[in-house]
């Protein structure tokens, strides 16, 4: 809740036209500003409701638009309400992904981005990389390499994303961080609509990677990665290229197999105006 000795967030009475969006604005800016703060829970429904001048359908509309966007909680109980939450990369996951499910990204512009962004990651974090950093990496590539002796793709998959991660949080910038999260959201799902498969080649250049890091080689660290990545890009490109061929080809065929029964009664129907 709100701190008792703390002023009234100044709420304002909203235009019926797109009253959400407004009765979210609001909200937006009263964090900007300070007057609400990551923790605080906002007044009551009614309460708010009768503030801005609004029905409650209406102010559920725009709290449903703040928890789909991340920055409030919706909780429920005695104690509960809308709580606002601390910022995360939620909503730029979110937002990312349905870009990727609408088709405004392609394959190859997300397996590009998650290039270009490692380069800059990468040299950061060969100035910045603590040893706790290096402790993280370390047992994730054990981790790792424990997944692919059990052939566990799904655990192997969630690690390599961590791995990504844990790179760029080691920059210390949490914009940095924030989009590598989401990138690697999204590389996720591409990599579960193409399959598993198999990359040896993968954990040994890891482990290159960690010595240059540790080395503060930054030319030889992003020289691995960027390798190592664009290898990947290669396979995972031509692997969703042929399942897109496969996919079409199956179409295909399924239209050709449902137009022929009708292309054979078309040729058996009787022809011709003599047997009027």
């Amino acid at each position: 809740m709100l701190p008792l000795n703390s002023p009234t967030p100044a709420f304002a009475a909203v235009a019926p036209a797109r009253a959400a969006d407004e009765i979210a604005r609001q909200i937006r800016e009263l964090v900007a500003s300070g007057q609400i703060k990551p923790g605080d829970r906002l007044p009551s429904e009614r309460d708010l409701a009768q503030r801005l001048h609004v029905s409650r359908n209406t102010l559920r509309e725009a709290l449903r638009a703040l928890e789909h966007a991340g920055m409030i909680e919706m909780r429920k109980g005695a104690a509960g309400g809308a709580f606002v939450l601390p910022g995360d990369s939620g909503a730029i996951v979110t937002g990312l992904k349905d870009l990727y499910h609408l088709g405004a990204i392609t394959p190859q512009q997300l397996t590009d981005a998650r290039i270009w962004l490692s380069d800059v990651v990468v040299r950061v974090a060969c100035q910045r990389a603590t040893e706790e950093d290096f402790e993280q990496f370390e047992a994730n590539v054990a981790a790792s390499a424990q997944a692919q002796r059990a052939g566990d793709f799904g655990t192997r998959q969630r690690l390599n994303r961590e791995f990504h991660v844990l790179l760029a949080r080691a920059t210390r910038n949490p914009i940095m961080a924030s989009m590598m999260e989401a990138l690697m959201e999204v590389m996720g799902e591409f990599i579960g609509r193409i399959g598993p498969s198999d990359n040896p080649f993968v954990l040994p250049s890891r482990r290159r990677l960690l010595r240059h890091l540790r080395a503060r080689d930054e030319k030889a660290a992003v020289a691995e990665i960027v390798t190592s990545l664009t290898r990947l890009q290669d396979k995972y490109l031509a692997l969703a290229d042929r399942q897109r061929a496969q996919a079409a080809s199956t179409r295909d065929a399924t239209a050709a197999a449902l137009a022929a029964p009708t292309a054979k009664r078309v040729r058996q129907v009787p022809g011709g105006s003599g047997r009027r």
